[in-house]
């Protein structure tokens, strides 16, 4: 199994920016086997849509770093640990830009970078954007056709429905060819479809604690896994190359224990050989942040 952690991105840890370095250096010296960001822009007063079920959205998410800065800073202080996004939120952006910003990332990190894509769920931040909610599914389609376009040609030229870039040559690519693995967020049947259609792998969650006692955190990630592996068969794609990356979401009563139960659960029933930890709920720091990445890692290793 393969364990990884969120970098101090949200709520408290994003008010001390200067300790990304040390715990993106400390957390692989731990052992960790991957570091990850995610994509928020604002905590609406009065949203129209909560986060995770819920008709709130969590205080953590007042305070957001971005993503690629993090990413950036990861990249330059880390040589192991593989960096990723959980996820991105494509449409908001200019799939040039957002090739632009990955590439980047993968380069500086030489070849670490796992992208996790998604459409989001905010229709505040779809509004502040400036982008229809709406055209999310059809956007995020067309930004992946500019990014396999951009990392496997050159010149490059696409003209779609949403977006254009003229011939133009990119001599700039990732690592290794056809770029980065790209992983995405899918939980609708359109999603799902997509994400079997096109992607290298699905990012599950499990929700872990007090608040969500009485659900199964695993079977839903075992059947979902299972079905989507059928239908990247039925799509002519190798379903043993088809990856799950889970990310394991704690709200703030979850323990140590609970979070290893988890991810060995992960592994036994749902096949799953990569985790990685939200730590933005149980942390108020660097070092505790620190201190909870080691005790998880002793803990699903001492069995």
């Amino acid at each position: 199994m393969r364990i990884g952690f969120t970098l101090p991105q949200f709520g408290d840890l994003a008010h001390h920016p200067q300790h990304v370095t040390r715990f993106a250096q400390q957390a692989e010296a731990l052992g960790a086997d991957s570091l990850w960001v995610g994509d928020r822009l604002l905590a609406p007063v009065d949203p129209k849509v909560g986060y995770a079920g819920t008709d709130v959205i969590p205080p953590e998410f007042r305070s957001a770093l971005d993503p690629f800065a993090l990413l950036a800073t990861a990249a330059a202080v880390t040589e192991r640990v593989q960096l990723g996004t959980n996820v991105i939120n494509a449409p908001w952006y200019a799939p040039a830009l957002l090739a632009r910003s990955l590439t980047s990332v993968d380069l500086l990190s030489a070849g670490r970078l796992l992208v996790g894509l998604g459409t989001g769920w905010s229709p505040e931040e779809y509004e502040t954007t400036g982008i229809p909610m709406a055209e999310r599914g059809r956007r995020l389609d067309e930004c992946l056709d500019v990014l396999t376009a951009w990392w496997t040609e050159n010149p490059v030229e696409h003209r779609g429905e949403h977006w254009t870039v003229p011939a133009s040559h990119i001599d700039l690519k990732p690592v290794g060819r056809p770029g980065p693995p790209v992983y995405l967020g899918a939980f609708a049947p359109a999603a799902l479809a997509r994400a079997a259609r096109r992607a290298d792998g699905w990012l599950p969650i499990a929700l872990v604690g007090r608040k969500y006692a009485g659900t199964d955190p695993i079977a839903p990630v075992a059947q979902g896994l299972a079905g989507l592996r059928e239908t990247v068969e039925r799509e002519g794609r190798d379903p043993a190359r088809f990856g799950a990356i889970l990310r394991v979401n704690p709200d703030a009563d979850a323990s140590v224990e609970d979070i290893a139960a988890t991810i060995t659960r992960a592994e036994r029933e749902a096949g799953v050989e990569h985790c990685f930890v939200e730590l933005s709920y149980l942390a108020k720091d660097a070092d505790q942040a620190l201190d909870l990445a080691g005790r998880v890692l002793e803990s699903v290793r001492a069995g």
